[in-house]
């Protein structure tokens, strides 16, 4: 499933935590195979809205939704925040 680009909010949040580069493999292991257990990509509650998260590292998850197909990333967050 392809990811859509991210909006300059985004790139900004991810160059100010330096995950510029793990954003990038993840991304590419997402499209090659979004269902890769190491992605641990989950249905977050309510599960009635679909919208999923994805693991960038230990401390870091995108939350995306599905449109047309294709995900699109609505939040990079600090999970333990």
């Amino acid at each position: 499933m392809k990811i859509k680009p991210l909006n300059k909010k985004q790139l900004k949040y991810i160059a100010k935590h330096s995950l510029k580069k793990r954003y990038d493999k993840t991304k590419e292991l997402f499209e090659a195979d979004y269902t890769h257990p190491s992605l641990n990509v989950e249905l977050l509650l309510p599960k009635h809205l679909k919208i999923y998260s994805f693991i960038l590292d230990i401390k870091y998850r995108a939350v995306f939704i599905v449109v047309d197909g294709e995900a699109e990333i609505i939040s990079i967050t600090n999970h333990y925040r």
